[in-house]
């Protein structure tokens, strides 16, 4: 009797076979599912949070209407702005989107299942993770390729810092020191010029120009004013040897340019010219990348901006900070989703599903906080902005990463 209710070795055998062998594609099933819980839970944290940013973005420019400033002019500049704030809550997005996605699957008991089924947690958040790279790639691609020029297209509509007083740091400023040619034929210093440009684009135009010249014991001498320039070319700075120069000097033509002249006894005396030539000791490009700001910037010119100022011999710590920020906000991205994951796997009965939204964004205000705190105190002290900007996305890899590894 009992051989008639025993299995026979080779029943077991198959029904093991057959279990595996259609495991692979019940995996590849479930993970599709994970998956499209996941990117549609990011899509639509991104979207949410990115329209009410347009509207209250909307609601603060109505304060700024006038004449010149019409209810057109401010719609245009929140659409040239929209790509800024979309690439700035990407990560609060993901962060969000992972928590309610998983959320939502823990709420009908599917994430235990799939563990009772053998599916480790590791395993689930891997799945979670590949829609979380599709928004990396597209916060690289805003960076690159739409934020420079819309937040230029931006700025031209509405520049809260169009008037460009002395005390002002936008635009480029430097020192270049002033030689003259003696009738022996020689150079002797002749005091030094502090030159202002407002701003630069591709093309070489140039906006308004200001030039100081102070003498040698730093009296002011002239103080030069032109409205704006066009680049005209260059000319190499070794004229007398025969062989190719390397270093050139490159100009522009100054429009509608007012010259002011202050003698020793302190009487001045102005002139107007319609045109002037402004030399300066770098190109175009390099001009352009010195004028802008760092958030304006892609990545591959904050790249650029940095080799150049290590070949002036300087340094731009708000540049590099910037820089390494883009560089690895992919990593910042992806360290969140994990931190979202492992506020989720666990019993629902101790912590609500609402609970858990909430830490999670108050998580992701703090990591965005933690990063803004971090980028000043490199400013300030002048510490290494790849080491101060890798500490948040480090700490909160390995936060996450404790708090999978209690779920085990």
């Amino acid at each position: 009797m009992s051989a008639l209710f025993s299995k026979s070795p080779n029943a077991d055998s198959q029904n093991v076979n057959a279990k595996f062998a259609k495991k692979p594609a019940n995996l590849k099933v479930l993970s599709r599912y994970v998956k499209l819980n996941a990117l549609l839970a990011i899509v639509g944290a991104v979207i949410g949070l990115w329209a009410l940013q347009l509207v209250f973005s909307y609601l603060s420019e109505l304060d700024s209407l006038d004449d010149s400033y019409t209810m057109g002019e401010a719609i245009k500049y929140i659409f040239y702005r929209s790509p800024y704030f979309l690439e700035q809550f990407i990560p609060t997005g993901a962060l969000l989107g992972a928590v309610v996605g998983l959320g939502l699957l823990a709420n009908k008991s599917e994430l235990v299942v799939m563990r009772a089924a053998g599916v480790s947690v590791y395993r689930i958040v891997g799945w979670v993770l590949q829609p979380a790279l599709i928004f990396v790639l597209l916060a690289l691609l805003i960076n690159q390729f739409i934020l420079p020029h819309s937040n230029q297209l931006a700025k031209e509509i509405n520049d809260e810092d169009s008037t460009s007083l002395v005390t002002s740091v936008r635009g480029y400023w430097t020192v270049q020191p002033r030689f003259e040619n003696t009738k022996a034929g020689r150079t002797k210093p002749d005091g030094s010029d502090i030159l202002y440009i407002d701003y630069a684009d591709v093309q070489g135009n140039i906006g308004e120009v200001k030039r100081w010249h102070l003498d040698n014991n730093g009296n002011l001498q002239t103080a030069v004013h032109a409205e704006g320039g066009q680049y005209i070319g260059r000319e190499p700075l070794d004229t007398v040897s025969s062989e190719p120069s390397e270093q050139y000097r490159y100009e522009w033509a100054l429009n509608n340019m007012t010259k002011l002249m202050i003698n020793q006894g302190f009487e001045s005396s102005q002139a107007i010219s319609p045109s002037d030539t402004l030399s300066l000791p770098f190109a175009p490009e390099s001009v352009y990348l010195l004028t802008r700001k760092a958030e304006d910037l892609s990545l591959t010119q904050l790249y650029e901006h940095r080799q150049f100022m290590r070949q002036q011999g300087q340094r731009s710590l708000s540049h590099e900070l910037a820089f390494w920020q883009k560089l690895l906000s992919p990593l910042s991205i992806l360290s969140l989703v994990i931190v979202a994951c492992s506020f989720v796997f666990g019993s629902l009965r101790t912590h609500s599903l609402g609970l858990r939204i909430v830490v999670a964004l108050l998580f992701g205000l703090l990591f965005s906080y933690v990063q803004d705190l971090v980028g000043f105190v490199s400013l300030a002290t002048g510490f290494s902005p790849l080491l101060m900007v890798l500490l948040p996305i480090i700490a909160s890899a390995i936060l996450g990463g404790y708090l999978l590894k209690r779920q085990m």
